[in-house]
């Protein structure tokens, strides 16, 4: 067969990319094998002493112990935590920064078409840290005293209920707007800057229903002055074996989890991820880590990078249909 000019420059590249893969892909488990050798940026895209940042300090510190080289803690706040998620990005594909997100994240990344990122294609996750239910509290002045006569009271009272949340298009917002969507009650949506301003503004029955931690609100519940009435976990928590879930109580399929994970650029080679992921399994594992993580109502988790990243798209998938199917009008907060 007669060979075109062309033919043997082609059949040279393609042997030469052929030998490369091999090649790069050693290059890449030995890169793994020493690292690391500098120290790590851990970002923290929320501020100093919010659950996120205790999370990525407990991990941070164990990951020091563990290789030696300092992970620092590197708190980019701003744009509902959109900011820290850009740097890591960004960032050289080495596996030296890596980022603490929140389920919050994955809501922004179903809502928000103007982010600086795709979540899902120019980063890759390490592992879920974390998961954390909400309670649904209520102030006695409703008079219901069960999640199903609650539900049954929103139903038989369109948009009597106010429900507060920390911000339009967080995560406490669309738990509510779920709540309403998958039961068919009919809830009115008030904005505050944060969850202990919701519950002061329940207190006073500014608001009369709310999505929120445990931690939060236990000490409320304990007064009487709120009552939790379901959480919104997918099964029943031991940490709270009497209080059932929203699913049980009449909303089949409902369940929010507040998680939190850790996250890298796209483009960081699989051996160094794989690496990040086995410490931070084994460290949340670590009867001190459980301890400190559980305090405000986490469970540690510790999974696979390919389970995360799966976790992460189903999210955002979740949150898109709710958008859909309720016509959500959302607003900038």
């Amino acid at each position: 067969m007669k060979q075109t000019p062309y033919a043997m420059p082609v059949l040279t590249a393609l042997c030469a990319s052929i030998l490369l893969v091999p090649a790069l892909a050693a290059a890449q488990a030995d890169a793994a094998k020493s690292y690391p050798v500098k120290p790590i940026r851990f970002i923290s895209p929320f501020t100093p002493g919010a659950g996120t940042d205790n999370t990525a300090r407990t991990l941070a510190q164990k990951l020091t112990d563990k290789w030696g080289q300092q992970a620092v803690v590197d708190n980019r706040t701003g744009a509902a935590g959109s900011i820290g998620v850009e740097i890591t990005a960004n960032a050289p594909p080495d596996g030296y920064t890596i980022c603490l997100i929140s389920a919050s994240h994955s809501v922004n990344s179903a809502t928000n078409p103007k982010l600086p990122y795709d979540l899902t294609r120019d980063l890759q996750g390490i592992t879920q840290a974390t998961s954390l239910f909400y309670a649904v509290y209520h102030s006695p002045q409703v008079p219901v005293k069960s999640a199903k006569e609650l539900i049954a009271y929103a139903k038989a009272n369109p948009n009597k209920l106010l429900f507060g949340s920390s911000g339009t298009g967080s995560l406490q917002h669309f738990a509510g707007e779920m709540f309403g969507h998958l039961s068919g009650a009919k809830l009115t949506h008030v904005l505050y800057k944060g969850t202990s301003s919701v519950v002061t503004a329940m207190l006073s029955n500014e608001v009369q229903v709310g999505f929120g931690t445990m931690f939060g609100v236990r000490p409320h519940m304990l007064t009487g002055r709120l009552r939790v009435v379901a959480i919104t976990a997918g099964k029943r928590s031991p940490s709270v074996a009497d209080i059932p879930t929203l699913s049980e109580a009449g909303i089949p399929g409902y369940e929010v989890d507040q998680w939190y994970g850790v996250i890298t650029g796209a483009k960081v080679p699989r051996a160094i991820v794989n690496k990040l992921s086995e410490a931070m399994a084994q460290a949340l594992k670590e009867p001190d880590v459980s301890k400190r993580l559980t305090a405000d109502g986490s469970t540690p988790v510790g999974s696979s990078p390919d389970q995360f990243t799966a976790h992460i798209k189903s999210e955002i998938g979740k949150w898109q249909r709710l958008v859909k199917d309720a016509k959500l009008a959302l607003h900038a907060n």
